[in-house]
């Protein structure tokens, strides 16, 4: 048992150590970098066609989306599917209305006068109703596309549309947030005013299990529950702006798809449309179309750190499940996805969720766990129609219809985001882990897309095991995985795949020292105590910044005579560690000599007492021997400007006896500085506190100076007269005279 435990082991760590052996042939910097795609976050990044991610990072097939119909418009704002299983598909700008048949053929059902048809829903009788926007109307639309106004209320937007379980019409309507059922009544329509919200906009509508109605407002994201008879209560306080769409689940509970003020596009500030659909069983689903980019892509934002789906601070939507005892769970939220439709999941349970990530299309069960189960090839998927086992996705961007079900893609395929190296690498070897039909490739190349200049996708890769990458060598690197249904029939492996890693070497390029300070004289540098590095940690080979950074504290300042101390910062881009070397010449010689190598700090305190009086500069060498194999180092250096080394202090002397001049007296006395100048100087009187005096030429700027002082003299006897001078190098010369009174 031992022996096969040893083996599998050896086997699990063979592909590590082949890359090892592989990389040690470059002569590049000295450990090799491993990409690995395994955090869900960054493999979302990629392009999923076919396949399905689910919420641990695994790919497996996706079911098998077909398109069904392209109708050429840029929008579809509203879909709703009848018992004869036809698609209707309401789209903007144009006011179109399609009517697609079972088998995938699409016609021109109306062409409304206004903009944009917001909202569809089917009646008892087949009629299609139709509400559209702005300044809008409900239309009434018979089998042979002979449409009449059913309803002409004095609102500007026609938001939301649902069948009541009586028969009769619910219309959601904003700028003044107003319901209204609307009955037919032979050839006319009796309307009446069921509920005024307080609301701005009603922007979505829904039926229970139990044939209330359920509404979604704006700007308050309150969900009501409409009895029959127009009595109101209230479900839900979302707290995000907007209740943007509502489906009901065969289990009586309600989904709720909510957007935060950022991603509400219901106020005409926003810029945005917000459309409705309605499913044959009478539910509806509200999409909001929001702010694009130049190709008509929603904006989306950055990715974040993880947070509990509770945690709706900053969320830009959230969806949300109401149950029939009344109480509400997070089922789904995100602060950088804008979703624009929800449905029942028939498959799984749960709630489907269309976005603006890519077109996707997310799967979420009621305890939170997602999988991205389809990518389109549009902007966004808008809105669903759900018939039976059969889902419809109707996408905005261009806006086409889509069906989907249980079936599984016979083949997927998913590229992933581009890696970049920082710097043109060598590629090492490819490895993952999966089971089933699964084959890898890579490309490579400079630029930061993928385009024509760079490579071919390479020959597959079959061994999950580890193959060398055939890619050129190149600054980015990108894979693609090819999945495969079973061939072999009962008992063959589903193609599943995670865990993908590529194993490169960045070229080494030399480390560089940006600059070198020179401090003040007499300011010394002094190495402050370091948190140490667990030394198990470098034995054990694994990175350590793993374990958390090992900040560098800056040293310590202190006072050392004569001390002239450098600073320098270096960088490595391949994170080397570094070495310097400090060498020193003065300005009349031609060759360096060496002051001190092998420094890991980026300082050092040059003690002056050490070198003769004159201009030097410095020179520092910095390598990166230490991470690098023998012969493959590679150096970077930098020059200092010239420093002046003056160790002699100045010399004091008096001028002549001092002159006693009634109770004062008159001293005359020169300094004099053989390297520096004179910078200042102090007098003190019988021991009295220094004080500073100035030069004859009132400043003291130049080698010599002349100090003629009128001293004051209290009481006869002897009195001392002490006068220190400062050289630019700090360093002190001084005089004492005695003067009898």
């Amino acid at each position: 048992m031992t022996t096969q435990k040893n083996l599998k082991r050896m086997v699990s760590l063979l592909p590590l150590l082949l890359v090892s052996l592989l990389l040690q042939t470059f002569a590049q910097a000295a450990e090799p970098v491993i990409w690995e795609t395994s955090s869900r976050s960054e493999i979302l990044k990629g392009e999923a066609r076919g396949v399905s991610i689910t919420e641990t990072g695994t790919f497996l097939l996706g079911p098998r989306m077909t398109q069904v119909f392209n109708t050429e418009q840029a929008f579809i704002w509203s879909s709703a599917a009848d018992a004869a299983g036809n698609v209707y598909l309401g789209t903007g700008h144009d006011g179109r209305i399609y009517r697609v048949a079972p088998s995938g053929g699409g016609v021109l059902f109306y062409d409304a006068a206004e903009l944009d048809v917001t909202a569809l829903a089917v009646g008892r009788d087949g009629a299609l109703y139709a509400g559209t926007s702005p300044d809008g109307k409900v239309y009434r639309i018979g089998a042979d596309g002979v449409a009449s106004v059913f309803f002409d209320p004095p609102d500007k937007y026609i938001w939301s549309l649902a069948l009541m379980a009586d028969g009769s019409l619910a219309v959601g309507t904003g700028d003044n947030g107003k319901l209204y059922r609307v009955r037919a009544a032979g050839a006319k329509a009796e309307e009446s005013l069921l509920v005024d919200t307080n609301e701005t906009h009603v922007i979505s509508l829904a039926l229970d299990g139990q044939g209330n109605l359920v509404a979604g407002t704006d700007p308050g994201g309150l969900i009501l529950r409409v009895a029959p008879d127009g009595k109101v209560f209230a479900l839900f306080d979302a707290p995000l702006r907007e209740i943007h769409a509502l489906a009901s689940a065969p289990d009586g509970s309600i989904y709720a798809l909510a957007l935060s003020d950022a991603a509400s596009t219901a106020r005409s500030s926003a810029g945005g449309t917000t459309q409705t659909t309605t499913d044959a069983s009478g539910g509806t689903t509200s999409v909001t179309i929001t702010a694009v980019d130049e190709a008509g892509n929603p904006l989306q934002s950055g990715q974040t750190s993880a947070r509990s789906r509770s945690d709706l601070s900053g969320a830009r939507s959230a969806v949300f499940r109401l149950q029939p005892d009344g109480s509400s769970d997070v089922v789904w939220s995100s602060n950088t996805i804008t979703a624009f439709s929800i449905a029942p999941a028939p498959q799984t349970g749960g709630v489907l969720i269309g976005t603006a990530d890519k077109g996707r299309i997310y799967s979420v069960t009621n305890d939170g766990r997602d999988t991205l189960l389809l990518q389109s090839n549009e902007g966004q998927i808008s809105s669903f129609a759900v018939r039976g086992q059969e889902v419809y996705a109707a996408s905005s961007n261009q806006g086409k219809l889509y069906r989907f079900g249980s079936e599984l893609n016979g083949e997927g395929t998913y590229e992933s985001p581009v890696r970049d190296a920082k710097l043109d690498a060598a590629w090492g070897r490819i490895w993952w882990r999966s089971r089933g039909a699964v084959e890898l490739q890579t490309r490579s190349g400079n630029s930061e897309r993928p385009d024509q200049t760079w490579s071919e996708w390479s020959a597959p890769y079959r061994d999950p095991n580890g193959a060398q990458v055939a890619s050129p060598r190149a600054r980015f690197i990108q894979w693609r995985a090819v999945l495969r249904a079973p061939q072999g029939g009962a008992g063959t492996a589903s193609a599943e795949m995670e865990d993908v890693s590529i194993a490169y070497l960045p070229r080494n390029v030399a480390p560089e020292v940006l600059s070198i300070t020179t401090l003040p004289t007499g300011v010394g540098l002094q190495q402050l105590a370091q948190i140490q590095t667990d030394p198990n940690v470098e034995t054990s080979g694994l990175d350590p910044s793993i374990f958390g950074p090992v900040v560098a504290a800056a040293p310590r300042r202190i006072y050392q005579r004569g001390a002239r101390s450098l600073q320098w910062q270096a960088e490595d881009r391949n994170n080397d560690t570094l070495e310097y070397t400090v060498y020193y010449r003065s300005l009349n010689e031609n060759s360096y000599r060496l002051l001190k190598d092998k420094l890991r700090d980026n300082f050092y305190t040059v003690d002056g007492a050490a070198l003769a009086d004159g201009r030097y500069v410095f020179r520092v060498v910095a390598t990166d021997a230490p991470d690098n194999a023998s012969g493959q180092a590679l150096t970077g250096e930098r020059v200092s400007e010239p420093v002046d080394i003056d160790n002699t202090p100045p010399v004091v002397s008096a001028l002549g006896e001092a002159k006693l001049i009634g109770d004062r007296a008159r001293v005359v006395l020169e300094v004099t500085d053989a390297t520096g100048m004179v910078k200042h100087a102090d007098i003190s009187v019988d021991g009295a506190l220094w004080r500073s005096v100035f030069p004859d030429d009132g400043i003291a700027d130049s080698p010599r100076e002349r100090f003629t002082l009128d001293l004051p003299l209290e009481g006869a006897g002897e009195h001392t007269i002490s006068l220190r001078a400062f050289d630019s190098n700090g360093n002190i010369g001084s005089i004492r005279l005695t003067v009898r009174k």
